[in-house]
Order: structure tokens, then C-alpha cells, then sequence
């Protein structure tokens, strides 16, 4: 374990590959993936998606995929320790990314150092919320209700929308996860007021809602709100369970009933957009039945993290519910954009690049712990001041309008 003292830059560590994972990232080019890695390297689980390619079973086109250093990387999962579990490679260096890569890829700063084994880290990584989109959805809030509020954070995981949230003002006021290392990561950086344990729990559920009326008594004076993203392992397109058969799929009618037990002012629910097409639609209207039948005013947001100044390709189902009727939301502004041959809106900066993100980190080997070097470079993008504290949130936010 290192000394404090030593910690740099936090989490910046990257997993050990085989021999044969070396191979193959050595092979796919910037841009490339798995078509680009020879017959000669020898791989069952290649074979296996050059068959079922042929079949026209899909192109897996992410799969062992090496990042383009002038775009955003491809949605962060957590297998990022992987190469072949999608575009996981680094754009210049041969070896996955270390998971402060990952992490500023997601926008949590350098300073946001996760507790737990690398197995841990990399699910609080990859499970996230960007704290930077959270903290436009917030700001957007705020302006709508005139004052800035206090939170839950249920599902909190590491805290990306708890995060979000307090960078732009809100205050914390509890969380709760199953996984205590990711409530220990949430209370060294948000607030320290967590319990652990499920919601499906009646004895938690009993737990956390007294625990939430007492709040909402106390803080009487300013908006109220439930932030909470249900595990999504079910509802993503990359698990193996999109079914309503997988139990955490149902997570969502505990937080239902958690909503309709407190009555907070409103609620803010987060998801995978795997949702919005599991059993052709059915259960996203499932869903949304559900909260309908506990608020008055329920609106979706569909969210593209590359549209947010962010250096990642990450859609995301919001729903945001009301406890006034007739209350709307407008989604945040975009701020950025793709570029597909040419600006679709010449009014809107480009999609923030992998390069623009990563570039003033000291470069590492695979199954190296970089958390000690300094950084290669001064920050020199926006994003680089803002994931080094030199900036912002709401600095770097309106770099962009």
C-alpha cells in the first residue's frame, strides 16, 4: 500500500494482459479492432466472434477496439481491464487503460481517488453516472425551481450523480448502496451520512425512509429530491440478462414505493438505454407506468455524454418526476457535438477527444501503478484544468456556451 504522501495521482494503474492479450493489442491499429488481429494469434473467443461475424450475427465493431486520440472513447463498462470487451486499448500505448483514464473519461477528477480491490474500482468506474453531466442536469434543475436543493442518493454507487449534484450546489444528505467500498468512496468525497444494504430489504427500506422523512422535515425550506440509478446489469445491451426474469430488473418498483412512501418535491431516475428496447419497448413502459402512478409529471430525456463536453460516447434514459402537476424539464443544453465528415450544428464545439482528456498523464506500462509519477505535462486543455481542479465544473461549462 503507498504511502499518501506518495499518491500523485490517484487509481492511475493499469491491469496485467497475457501474453497473448500483449499480441493482440500490438496489432490493432488506432481506430482498428478485432478484424485487424492476425489468424496467427491464437484465440478461441476471436474465432468465436469471427463466426458468428460471418453469420451476420453483428460486427462486435468495439470489440478489442484501440481508441482514435482526436474522438471520444466509446461508452466506459466495467471490463475497461480488458481489450476484448470493447474499445478498451490505449490510443498510443500498448495496454488497456488504467482506471484513472477511465475515470477521467467518465469526468471524475484526479482528485476522486476510489476505495476497494481493482475489481471494485472498476465497477464504481464503469457503473457511473458522469458527474459532469450530472451537474448540468442539476444546474438545468435549479434554474427551473429558483433555489438549489438538498438530495438522496439511493443506488449512489461511487457518487457520480450525488457528484454532479453537489458541484453545482445541492446538498448531500444520505446515500445508501449495497457495496460498502462504494459507499466508502461516496462518503470521502460527498457526505459522509450513508447506510448499506439493498432497497429490496424491507428492514433497509423501513430504514431509509425514516431516515428520508426526517430529512424532508428538517429542510423544509428548500427543494427536496431522490436521485437514484437502479443496478442496470439486466437492462444493458452488453449483459447477458435482458429479461425481466433478472431480479434487479425490479429494483425500480422498490424505488416507486420509496418515492410514494416520502413524497419528495421530485425524483430524478437514471438507466442504460438497453432499456428502451428490451421486449420491444414494453418494459420502458412498464417503467414509466410505475412512477406515473406515484407523481403527477413524469418526462424522459434520452442524453449523449459526447453532447455534454464530455470524452465519451455514453447514452443514458433519464426520467424526472414531479410532484406538481404540469412541471416540466428542459434536457441541458448541448454544448458539443460529433464530427461526422462536418459540424452538423456550426454553433456547437466539437466532441472533447480522448487526447484532449488523457494526454498529461505519464505514460505506463501494463500491470504498472502510475499513481506516484508526476504528470507528463502542465494541463493543457480545458479539460485537463478541469480534471486537475484548476477549473470549475460551472468555469468549464461555460467555456462552451
Amino acid at each position: 500500500m503507498k504511502n499518501i504522501d506518495e499518491i500523485i495521482i490517484p487509481n492511475h494503474k493499469c491491469s496485467k494482459l497475457s501474453d497473448i492479450d500483449m499480441a493482440i493489442v500490438h496489432s490493432v491499429p488506432p481506430g482498428g479492432n478485432w478484424k485487424n488481429i492476425p489468424l496467427s494469434i491464437p484465440s478461441k473467443r476471436i474465432e468465436q466472434i469471427r463466426e458468428s461475424y460471418a453469420q451476420g450475427k453483428g460486427s462486435r465493431s468495439t470489440y478489442y477496439g484501440r481508441l482514435l486520440k482526436n474522438m471520444p472513447s466509446y461508452t466506459m463498462n466495467t471490463y475497461f481491464n480488458r481489450p476484448g470487451n470493447g474499445c478498451h486499448i490505449h490510443y498510443e500505448q500498448n495496454r488497456v487503460l488504467s482506471q484513472r483514464e477511465a475515470a477521467r473519461l467518465q469526468s471524475f477528477p484526479d482528485s476522486f481517488d476510489f476505495s476497494g480491490s481493482m475489481g471494485a474500482i472498476n465497477t464504481q468506474i464503469g457503473n457511473a453516472v458522469p458527474p459532469l453531466l450530472s451537474f448540468q442536469i442539476a444546474e438545468t434543475l435549479t434554474k427551473k425551481l429558483g433555489s438549489k436543493g438538498c438530495y438522496i442518493d439511493l443506488f449512489s454507487g461511487a457518487g457520480g450523480l450525488g457528484l454532479g449534484f453537489k458541484w453545482a450546489g445541492w446538498e448531500s444528505k444520505l446515500a445508501s448502496d449495497i457495496e460498502p467500498k462504494y459507499l466508502e468512496t461516496f462518503a470521502r468525497h460527498i457526505h459522509p451520512n450513508t447506510i448499506s444494504g439493498s432497497l429490496s430489504d424491507p428492514k433497509i427500506f423501513d430504514l431509509l425512509v425514516n431516515e428520508a422523512i426526517k430529512i424532508k422535515k428538517e429542510n423544509s425550506d428548500k427543494p427536496f429530491w431522490i436521485l437514484g440509478g437502479p443496478p442496470c446489469q439486466g437492462f444493458s445491451t452488453a449483459g447477458n440478462a435482458r429479461s425481466m426474469e433478472d431480479d434487479r430488473n425490479h429494483l425500480f418498483q422498490d424505488y416507486k414505493k420509496f418515492i410514494e412512501k416520502v413524497q419528495p418535491d421530485g425524483f430524478l431516475f437514471e438507466n442504460v438505454a438497453g432499456l428502451l428496447s428490451m421486449q420491444k419497448g414494453a418494459v420502458f413502459e412498464e417503467v414509466k407506468s410505475a412512477f406515473n402512478s406515484v407523481v403527477p409529471s413524469l418526462q424522459g430525456w434520452v442524453l449523449n455524454s459526447e453532447n455534454y463536453a464530455i470524452p465519451q460516447r455514453r447514452k443514458r434514459v433519464f426520467l424526472i418526476g414531479f410532484s406538481k402537476h404540469g412541471e416540466s424539464l428542459d434536457a441541458p443544453p448541448h454544448l458539443t457535438q460529433l464530427k461526422n465528415g462536418k459540424l452538423n450544428n456550426p454553433n456547437v464545439l466539437p466532441a472533447i477527444s480522448v487526447e484532449e482528456a488523457l494526454s498529461d498523464l505519464p505514460a505506463i506500462s501494463h500491470n504498472q501503478d502510475g499513481s506516484s509519477l508526476e504528470y507528463k505535462t502542465s494541463a493543457v486543455t480545458l479539460y485537463q484544468k478541469l480534471m486537475r481542479g484548476e477549473i470549475t465544473p460551472s468555469a468549464y461549462v461555460t467555456n462552451f456556451l
